[in-house]
């Protein structure tokens, strides 16, 4: 590396300021290390940025949150906050959704004895059924959950943490052990065949990690359906960008550093490990450990020269498919009328079509309902998305008639979903921005705009945070534990503990609100 245009003196570099970049950042500042986050745009945050038009604050990515003002919630992005000294003011609320189907709407309550009621309004014996699917599921939680995130790392000696400290949570875990690496559906089979249920649970997969039941993992599902009913369902107040702010203020507090408009054009290789990052203003900057926070396929394709892409890294990236792109309808509309609005809402056009078909199922999400700031006042602030596939946008222009005639025509199943919930949308409007794979691709700088990798359960493995390439981490959706808030905030937890001795992970621990948890 030439070393006459070098800056800094840095223990690791971070490229990247999504949620997993900033709690690997903060982690590793808040253990004492000299590290930077490199953001190519002027708003950190990755694909939970937030942005603001004309007074309405919108969130860009993730909308569905828990445990925020919990501090007995399992949930790594509490552990990090809790880590960092910092918190987020955030407004609980149940139900958790709605679910629009073709047939009926389904109030999705955390409370688990609520949500089983719901469902035996739609079909009793389905809810029998339920129980017992349920029932093996918050097992497998009621042993994950002895063993916090904020323990985790990603090599051996993660095991005498788990042996001295953790030691009943890993008998409690050892009679769904053969849940571990399940799929949500293999369990689901066992107990459930009731189509209905079926369906729901599909939908609910699929919110999750973008795939049904057959491909999610059993544990994500498991920490998805305890949380709801033992922790809290929360907004934070100010949106995804209070929680990307808590994060900054938290590496920053620490000695970390953030940068902005800094993007990063390739990560430097010497002697066959990383030494560091070229920026695209040509400057370079030095350290022994790298993390990107970009996608597996954006890591290799844009990040690494091809010589120094490790074969075993490029033919794990070569087996992995990216679930598709989005749609995305961001709209300010008048709320005069609109009391008792609920704020999320997630609507199924038609049941015969496959859930996962591009515009098929729609997440809607009104957050002006628990933050009333996010809009000026007397207004909403909406944001309603679905997964469109990114083939039918590559080549066309996006000033051309053709782009925009797409545009109208694929973001009318948006229209739809969200006039399920406020049937006169339309004369409301005040504000409209439709956002497309393109748009998604240009703004997150992720590879065809996906949502992540595709990882199917029983057939799949996330990477794990340690590449092929000495000094070369991952942490974000496209490494173990996968994609989601929590995922990626899991990610970055382990990848910091991975990078400190094991003592000063064990003195983290004993500071943390989890030692509690564990002895009790």
């Amino acid at each position: 590396m030439n070393t006459r245009k070098k800056d800094g003196d840095y223990d690791a570099i971070v490229v990247g300021s999504g949620i997993g970049g900033l709690c690997a950042a903060g982690m590793l500042a808040r253990y004492g290390k000299r590290v930077v986050v490199c953001e190519s745009h002027s708003i950190a945050g990755g694909a939970a940025h937030a942005f603001v038009r004309d007074g309405f604050h919108f969130d860009s990515g993730p909308s569905f949150f828990c445990g925020l003002s919990d501090p007995t919630s399992l949930n790594p992005l509490r552990q990090v906050l809790d880590a960092l000294g910092e918190t987020v003011e955030a407004v609980p609320y149940d139900p958790f959704g709605h679910y629009h189907f073709p047939d009926r709407t389904v109030p999705i309550y955390g409370s688990a004895d609520r949500y089983r009621a719901e469902l035996a309004k739609a079909t009793p014996e389905g809810a029998r059924q339920f129980a017992g699917f349920e029932r093996e599921m918050l097992r497998l939680y009621a042993g994950l959950k002895e063993i916090p995130a904020i323990a985790l790392r990603s090599d051996w000696q993660v095991l005498p943490i788990l042996i001295s400290r953790y030691a009943m949570g890993l008998v409690k875990l050892l009679p769904s052990l053969g849940n571990v690496d399940s799929s949500v559906g293999r369990i689901l089979d066992r107990h459930v065949p009731d189509p209905w249920v079926r369906r729901l649970i599909d939908l609910e997969c699929f919110l999750l990690s973008g795939l049904k039941a057959h491909g999610t993992i059993a544990p994500e599902f498991a920490f998805m359906l305890g949380e709801r009913d033992r922790s809290v369902i929360d907004y934070p107040v100010g949106g995804g960008a209070a929680i990307v702010a808590a994060l900054v203020r938290g590496l920053e507090k620490w000695g970390g550093e953030l940068r902005l408009r800094s993007h990063v054009e390739k990560i430097e290789v010497e002697n066959g490990r990383a030494v560091g990052v070229r920026l695209k203003s040509g400057k370079q900057i030095a350290a022994s450990i790298v993390i990107s926070n970009a996608t597996i396929w954006d890591t290799n394709e844009h990040l690494l020269d091809p010589q120094h892409l490790p074969a075993a890294d490029r033919q794990q990236a070569e087996r992995m498919s990216p679930i598709e792109s989005f749609m995305h309808l961001h709209l300010g509309i008048r709320a005069d009328g609109l009391e008792g609005l609920t704020g999320h809402h997630v609507v199924l056009h038609d049941a015969d079509r496959d859930l996962a078909e591009p515009g098929n199922t729609c997440m809607i999400s009104i957050p002006t309902v628990w933050d009333s700031g996010l809009a000026p006042d007397g207004h909403h602030t909406i944001h309603v998305y679905s997964l469109e596939g990114f083939d039918r946008w590559e080549s066309l222009d996006r000033r051309s008639e053709a782009y925009a005639q797409l545009k109208a025509e694929r973001a009318a199943a948006l229209y739809r979903a969200i006039e399920r919930v406020i049937p006169d949308l339309r004369d409301r409007l005040v504000l409209e921005l439709v956002g497309t794979p393109l748009t998604h691709s240009r703004f997150l700088r992720r590879h065809r705009g996906t949502y992540g990798p595709g990882i199917v359960a029983e057939r799949d493995r996330f990477p794990s945070v340690r590449s092929a390439l000495p000094g070369l981490y991952r942490v974000g959706d496209s490494t173990m534990p996968g994609i989601g808030v929590p995922a990626v905030a899991a990610s970055g937890l382990s990848c910091a503990n991975s990078l400190v001795d094991r003592a000063r992970v064990e003195e983290m621990l004993d500071r943390s609100p989890s030692k509690a948890r564990s002895t009790t």
